[in-house]
């Protein structure tokens, strides 16, 4: 029963941000991103089961691998591309917003999650192939909206194919840390929340 009305309310929550970023129901609606990001990753995290010191090592993994990839790649334009980030985000660090680690552990987590429930019974290595792809993809549909509402902006309005390249070698690891640790854990909310988060990028980028 909780789950289902986690699910419910996540669902709700991402189409109320599609329609509030979208239609501009106020000038500043989408600064509440961080604040959808954060409470994302706790609702999802909350239904995790059997918690235990493997979790924290694979959270605390994504966020500072997560922030470094991308200090860097804002820094140098060697592993991504050259762009920058605006102010959706939030707070910056050397121009790096603080929240996008959140946003790598909270999609590489929920992305762990769908792969486990796909195909449970594929070797570790395999699914983290499949973790990545499924990040990769996931970012081929966050970069047009990411433009166009000005979460980051690249050199000549131009994706690299160097970027998603270079996600797929973020993700990579990530994942394997994942599949390695995680195999045969599930969680649903998480899982549906992947598809939350799909569904809102290909809603927004079809507007």
């Amino acid at each position: 029963m909780a789950q289902r009305v986690a699910i419910g309310f996540l669902a709700l929550m991402y189409v109320a941000g599609v329609v509030g970023i979208h239609w501009r129901v106020h000038p500043d609606f989408i600064l509440l991103t961080p604040l959808n990001l954060l409470f994302s990753l706790v609702v999802a995290l909350y239904f995790h089961q059997n918690r235990s010191s493997r979790l924290t090592w694979f959270l605390v993994l994504s966020y500072f691998l997560g922030f470094s990839a991308e200090l860097f790649g804002v820094q140098t334009g060697i592993l991504f591309g050259e762009y920058a980030y605006g102010a959706v985000l939030g707070p910056k660090i050397w121009g790096t917003p603080v929240m996008i680690g959140v946003n790598w552990m909270l999609v590489s987590y929920t992305a762990g999650m769908v792969v486990n429930a796909v195909v449970p019974e594929w070797s570790w290595q395999v699914r983290a192939v499949l973790g990545a792809l499924l990040l990769v993809v996931l970012d081929l549909f966050i970069e047009p909206v990411a433009m166009a509402y000005d979460f980051w902006q690249w050199e000549g309005g131009v994706v690299p194919l160097r970027n998603y390249v270079g996600w797929f070698l973020v993700a990579l690891p990530l994942q394997a840390f994942f599949a390695y640790q995680f195999k045969g854990q599930k969680n649903k909310v998480a899982a549906m929340l992947f598809i939350f988060q799909f569904a809102f990028f290909l809603l927004l980028g079809k507007f």
